[in-house]
């Protein structure tokens, strides 16, 4: 059983990316790492820090429950677009750890679930 974040357009040939829980919680720790914190500091993961007091386009995504809540809107794919983006295409060493190759290509494939839903004016489903 997983996590599969997909466009809400009822398309089943519409792109996704799909993670295992643990999967999903190793690569938000990578992503809030590559913002400059630990997703562990903050409310709702252990820590006391407010999400307001982190300066990230990306926060929708990194504080959203796992499957339940509200889906992402187009409007908070748009503004995630552009940092994952940068994220997907800093350049790395020659040799990269597996792991972080991984999360690489994992961000690249939420890329095109994100600009799709962009595109077609749908959520971002998380189920």
């Amino acid at each position: 059983m997983g996590l599969d974040l997909f466009p809400g357009d009822g398309d089943i040939s519409s792109p996704d990316v799909e993670w295992s829980y643990t999967g999903f919680g190793v690569f938000r720790r990578w992503l809030a790492r590559a913002e400059g914190f630990e997703l562990d500091e903050m409310d709702g993961f252990g820590g006391q820090a407010p999400w307001g007091d982190v300066p990230t386009t990306l926060a929708p995504l990194l504080n959203h429950p796992d499957d339940d809540g509200p889906d992402l809107t187009p409007v908070q794919c748009a503004a995630i677009l552009p940092r994952l983006r940068e994220v997907a295409d800093r350049p790395q060493e020659v040799t990269v750890d597996p792991l972080v190759q991984r999360h690489i290509d994992d961000t690249r494939q939420l890329v095109v679930v994100l600009q799709h839903c962009v595109e077609k004016n749908v959520p971002l489903v998380f189920g």
